[in-house]
């Protein structure tokens, strides 16, 4: 399903840059819904699309953050987890391009979502951000219950996350937002090229209407 929703948006994109228009429009990905209306007497059809429901985590300086902290802003979502030995490290490494790109703007954030609460508690979300060199309020690694996050994670981002027998296991994926809670870009974040072209594609979104 996820392929499939991958799949039809990029064909949307495509569309969307062959149409003559020299300003590139990003694709909106997620399942969408017909709304038909009255306006003047006439029915007008408008699309509903899927966007990224409230929410209320705490980050690693023990602060409240909800959905409402990112009205009117653009952000980047992932899931990890600080014991992860595995793509984690290299997540985080690329993730620190975009971080250092947007930092010193207050209208981007990254979210970095544990899906490890058990053991990653603020404290140990406060060191490891120590460790990653993050500084202020452009990077929130958040903690939250599980069930929330997990969710969150494959119902609206997307992106799978699971904790079975072979222990956690989640995928790279780093989620492009806009304003309006849509997701308009998904990035392999172990590839520096995509992370690359994800940080072109939220200087293009910046420049949206």
């Amino acid at each position: 399903m996820r392929k499939l929703i991958w799949a039809i948006s990029g064909i949307m994109f495509l569309a969307a840059c062959n149409t003559g228009n020299s300003t590139k429009t990003l694709p909106i990905f997620g399942e969408r819904t017909p709304v038909t209306k009255t306006v003047d007497g006439k029915p007008v059809t408008d699309t509903l699309y899927q966007t990224i429901p409230p929410f209320k985590f705490v980050n690693q300086y023990g602060d409240t953050i909800s959905n409402k902290n990112l009205d009117g802003k653009i952000y980047v979502a992932d899931f990890f987890f600080t014991s992860c030995p595995s793509i984690c490290p290299i997540m985080q490494r690329n993730m620190l391009l975009v971080y250092n790109e947007f930092k010193s703007d207050p209208n981007v954030k990254i979210l970095s979502h544990t899906i490890d609460p058990k053991h990653d508690s603020v404290p140990v979300l406060k060191d490891y951000a120590d460790k990653l060199g993050i500084q202020g309020n452009s990077w929130w690694l958040l903690y939250g219950q599980k069930e929330e996050i997990y969710q969150l994670a494959e119902k609206h981002y997307l992106t799978r996350v699971n904790d079975g027998k072979d222990g956690l296991i989640h995928e790279g994926w780093f989620l492009l937002v806009d304003k309006q809670k849509r997701i308009r870009g998904s990035y392999d974040g172990t590839i520096p090229e995509q992370v690359k072209q994800l940080i072109a594609d939220m200087h293009t979104l910046q420049l949206e209407k």
